[in-house]
């Protein structure tokens, strides 16, 4: 488990230091791009109910963790109520304004909870890779399906994980290869050969991990009480809500 952080302000500090040798103009330190964006993504404008597109997009897998229990964040383009919802959650979770509106103060968070990579914070792409060293490969879609399905899951984590009081958060699988999954025992269309699931072990406790993932955009949570899930919480992406972990909820 990583707990990566960028240090921007060198960014601002390089560019105080080139301006006082006058290498560039004061327009162009003065005057960056929207609260510092990093090379992942940069959006131009504010955005709110009524807008869509490829910008909404991104926004809704940076905010898909701060969903209502059992609603899920459509990633479909269009901010409507419930990406405004999420918006407003996530706003009211990192002590921002709360309007449901994504401006620069939204985006300012959004930027310095993710990496160049477009990963959050603290999750990284090597952590979800299958554990039989074949990478995102091999499994029941493309390795680039799978690499977009497990950064939607990690935008999740990050949220799940802020809920839970910064806990580290602890992944014991995620996606696996067809291969792997047949080795360890997987179901045969099981959800971790396409990258839409994982499985946390550790603290904080399984039961914990499952009643939050409720309103952190999971549909799919398998865990304490379940058959073969009483040393982890298994969490997925899915069309369908199923929940099952008696123990805990």
């Amino acid at each position: 488990m990583t707990a990566r952080r960028r240090g921007r302000g060198v960014v601002g500090l390089l560019g105080a230091f080139a301006l006082s040798l006058g290498l560039v103009s004061g327009a162009s330190v003065l005057d960056p791009a929207p609260a510092a964006a990093d090379s992942c993504y940069t959006w131009g404008q504010t955005l709110s109910q009524g807008d869509s597109g490829s910008a909404v997009r991104k926004l809704q897998v940076r905010v898909a963790g701060w969903a209502a229990s059992g609603n899920p964040v459509n990633i479909d383009g269009a901010y409507g109520p419930e990406t405004a919802n999420a918006v407003e959650r996530f706003q009211r979770g990192y002590g921002l304004s709360v309007d449901g509106v994504a401006g620069p103060e939204t985006y300012g968070q959004i930027y310095d909870l993710q990496d160049a990579d477009c990963t959050p914070a603290h999750f990284a792409f090597s952590e979800f890779t299958s554990n039989d060293g074949s990478g995102f490969s091999g499994g029941n879609t493309s390795a680039s399906n799978v690499r977009t399905n497990v950064l939607r899951n990690m935008w999740k984590l990050e949220a799940l994980r802020h809920k839970l009081g910064d806990s580290p958060l602890y992944i014991s699988s995620g996606f696996r290869s067809v291969s792997h999954n047949d080795d360890v025992g997987g179901a045969p269309n099981s959800k971790h050969t396409y990258g839409t699931g994982l499985d946390l072990t550790g603290a904080p406790s399984l039961c914990d991990l499952a009643r939050e993932a409720r309103s952190s955009g999971f549909n799919g949570i398998i865990g304490p009480g379940a058959s073969g899930h009483n040393d982890h919480t298994h969490l997925d992406t899915r069309s369908g809500r199923y929940w099952n972990a008696p123990n805990c909820f």
